[in-house]
């Protein structure tokens, strides 16, 4: 049984969200240091540290909040594609998360990128949806 790197990196960001917890601490691999790049791109997270602990590599994650409720600029977080079936598309039939309210993470030949950066004819498998929805 592998470690599925991505999904414990979702888990962990949508437990932080329901908790409403500032930082959360991931595995920093290369795909979650893309995804990490996206999210602080996109607006979804303050910034990112790449922390080194005792032989380990850490990725911290500061999320982003608004308002004294301390609402989350991430609504969902959902992984698509597991290891167990790899869901694929080409630049046609990438899909458009609620009009454009939110992005789809996708890994191509060229990289991890976003939906609207990959519409150079490029697709990939489809690694998650983020949203915010106000």
């Amino acid at each position: 049984m592998g470690n599925d790197t991505i999904a414990n990196m979702i888990t962990s960001i949508r437990n932080a969200n329901l908790g409403k917890i500032k930082t959360v601490q991931v595995p920093a691999t290369n795909i979650t240091r893309n995804i990490a790049k996206i999210l602080f791109q996109e607006g979804f997270i303050d910034n990112f540290i790449d922390n080194k602990q005792n032989t380990k590599d850490i990725l911290i994650l500061n999320l982003k909040y608004q308002g004294k409720k301390k609402k989350s600029y991430i609504t969902t977080l959902r992984r698509i594609s597991k290891p167990g079936l790899r869901i694929y598309s080409n630049h046609k039939e990438i899909p458009k998360v609620l009009g454009g309210m939110g992005i789809v993470i996708l890994s191509t030949s060229r990289g991890i990128m976003t939906d609207r950066s990959s519409t150079k004819k490029l697709g990939g498998e489809l690694l998650c949806y983020v949203w915010y929805f106000l």
